[in-house]
């Protein structure tokens, strides 16, 4: 071969081996959300790609419902994506021995932990391995419509009475289609934990899944969640389940207003604010109370996390891009309050200077609502488990029902719920 034959090969190869050098990484990142989330997260990926151009991120994006199912299967065939918004409660579910995700521990050349209270981050690490980046806490609290409320001519609820009296005051004022309240049968769990934990300061579970209520009291919790239907405070599982699956806040009784309002995070009011019919505004009102308590029974717990799986093939790059979403001012501000207030100090900060941290914007009205209340319940991830909210919502379909006393359906929910916690936990 000749020299000028073997320095076009040369060349040829040189120049083949820089393009496939300079080829971007390519990441995968999932999460969860409504519209306004998708949006201010998918501009904050495009400041990050502008940023770090060698570095090219797939977005994949759903609704609340359903993700978790896809999720699921992704992380049992090892197809999860690089960065993945995720649920704290699911740690129980992925990474019993801490191993189901990357561990961000070996990635702090990369991520910033300085920026973050030992306590946050103790939150998200199982058995010693850091499992993902807290994103923020969030606690439910009550919310309403402000002009349905008006209509019905009632203050808003500070006591149980009242809470309980609304439901008749709704359905005579306004009609049987009208209801005080609206909620998933998650949120009526959490419901009736701040309702026992007032009455006997005991929550539903205690850190190990066990019970903690005996007969009497569950006969009085399942007597509770029976009222809510009986009483017209909200909507019973059947009358609910005649709109269909979906979110809350995209069916037409709560676009309408016939929905009045919720006990929910306060992390994901926005998007029940976002499908209001103007001029309805969705305001904090009182958390709701026994009289004679200080005991609230408000349930804080980690909202999310940023996760990096274990089978990335670009540990380093996903850090990158975790550390970006979560510090970088561009991406702070594009994110704003979507995921909640930032528990990154850096963050918060930024957000606070420029105003979008508002001591009048129910979404951190109602987290420092919370704050400023005494509790002394600690986050169980078998509060939330989906196993358990499927036998509450038999439960509640049973005594609808009205086959079953509150008693009998509290010993078949209890008998249900105790083998799945054995199944999760062994």
């Amino acid at each position: 071969m000749n020299k000028i034959a073997s320095g076009v090969i040369a060349s040829l190869l040189f120049s083949c081996t820089s393009a496939w050098a300079q080829q971007p990484v390519e990441l995968r990142m999932s999460w969860w959300g409504g519209n306004s989330r998708h949006q201010a997260t998918l501009k904050a990926l495009e400041a990050f790609e502008k940023k770090y151009p060698d570095i090219k991120v797939k977005a994949e994006y759903t609704g609340w419902d359903g993700h978790l199912s896809r999720l699921t299967t992704q992380m049992a065939s090892g197809t999860e994506p690089d960065v993945m918004q995720t649920n704290w409660p699911w740690l129980i579910i992925f990474s019993k021995n801490g191993e189901g995700y990357y561990d961000l521990n070996k990635l702090k050349d990369e991520l910033d932990f300085s920026q973050y209270q030992a306590k946050d981050l103790q939150s998200t690490t199982v058995k010693g391995k850091l499992n993902g980046l807290p994103i923020s806490v969030n606690a439910p609290v009550f919310y309403y419509n402000d002009v349905t409320w008006k209509k019905a001519g009632l203050a808003y609820p500070k006591t149980w009475d009242e809470f309980f009296a609304a439901g008749k005051v709704f359905q005579q004022k306004l009609g049987d289609n009208y209801y005080p309240y609206t909620m998933v049968d998650q949120d009526v769990i959490l419901l009736l934990n701040a309702y026992m934990m007032q009455k006997h300061q005991k929550p539903m579970f205690n850190s190990d899944g066990k019970f903690t209520w005996n007969d009497a009291e569950w006969s009085e919790a399942f007597s509770f969640v029976k009222r809510l239907s009986d009483d017209h405070v909200l909507p019973a599982p059947k009358r609910l389940s005649s709109y269909g699956k979906g979110n809350l806040y995209e069916m037409k009784p709560w676009i309408n207003g016939e929905w009045g309002g919720l006990f929910t995070w306060n992390i994901t009011i926005r998007m029940f604010a976002n499908n209001m019919t103007p001029p309805a505004k969705l305001v904090l009102g009182d958390y709701v109370m026994q009289p004679g308590t200080e005991e609230s029974g408000v349930y804080f717990k980690t909202s999310q996390m940023f996760s990096v799986a274990k089978s990335t093939k670009h540990p380093k790059e996903a850090a990158i891009l975790l550390n970006f979403l979560v510090s970088d001012p561009q991406s702070v501000e594009a994110l704003g309050l979507e995921r909640g207030i930032p528990l990154n100090k850096a963050a918060e900060t930024l957000l606070t200077e420029k105003g979008v941290i508002d001591p009048n914007d129910p979404v951190v009205a109602g987290l420092r609502q919370a704050q400023s209340l005494h509790t002394t319940v600690v986050a169980t991830p078998f509060i939330e488990d989906l196993q358990v909210i499927d036998q509450f919502t038999s439960a509640r379909e049973k005594l609808d029902m009205g086959k079953q006393t509150p008693a009998q359906v509290a010993a078949d929910f209890r008998q249900q719920v105790e083998r799945i916690v054995r199944r999760v936990t062994r």
